[in-house]
């Protein structure tokens, strides 16, 4: 993510984030966890207020938390000390290095035409057989929300169609309505796709 704008909402915005985000980790997350082998090396993308990271180091597994924003990352560490680092997705430059990515509502923010390239970079970071989580905001065309955040609101065929030219095999794509931070409600991708042997 390197939109100025949308950076700047999550630099300004993170302790507010961190006090409104008490809940537990995402929805899906647990079941994902499960599909992996014990002591797993996971990256996440966009980490946010580190609460998926902390869930995932409480289960054992091994985490590289990262986020875009500068001042995310500092809420991240003080509040969950998850050893989180800023790194855009554009900075992705590891080589077979993780089990498994996990990107919860973050990939969204990434301009159309960057989105191939961000997704060829998690494939070539991911093992063989390594598994991947994001979720989007479906629709019909790049835009911002009413939060000023820009979003690439694919439709599921052409998200699925990205997923296979980086060269991800797709193990599932679930859509399910759900409200953004900005009370907007739409429909939502989880895709979970994996790099084959």
């Amino acid at each position: 993510m390197s939109d100025p704008a949308t950076l700047a909402f999550y630099e300004k915005q993170a302790p507010g984030l961190t006090l409104s985000s008490a809940q537990g980790p995402s929805p899906g997350l647990d079941a994902f966890l499960d599909r992996l082998k014990p002591g797993a090396d996971i990256l996440e993308l966009g980490c946010g207020t580190g609460r998926d990271a902390a869930r995932m180091l409480e289960r054992g597994f091994k985490v590289d938390a990262t986020d875009g924003a500068a001042a995310m990352v500092r809420k991240a560490n003080e509040r969950h000390r998850v050893g989180a680092r800023q790194m855009r997705f554009d900075e992705l430059a590891a080589d077979a290095k993780y089990d498994a990515v996990w990107a919860q509502a973050c990939l969204l923010h990434v301009a159309r035409a960057g989105l191939p390239e961000v997704l060829r970079r998690i494939h070539r970071a991911l093992r063989p057989g390594g598994q991947h989580f994001a979720t989007f905001k479906l629709g019909s065309g790049e835009g911002r929300c009413l939060l000023g955040r820009l979003h690439n609101f694919p439709s599921e065929d052409w998200l699925l169609d990205r997923y296979h030219d980086a060269g991800f095999a797709i193990q599932s794509s679930e859509v399910h309505d759900g409200q953004g931070a900005d009370g907007t409600v739409r429909d939502w991708a989880a895709i979970v796709a994996f790099k084959l042997d």
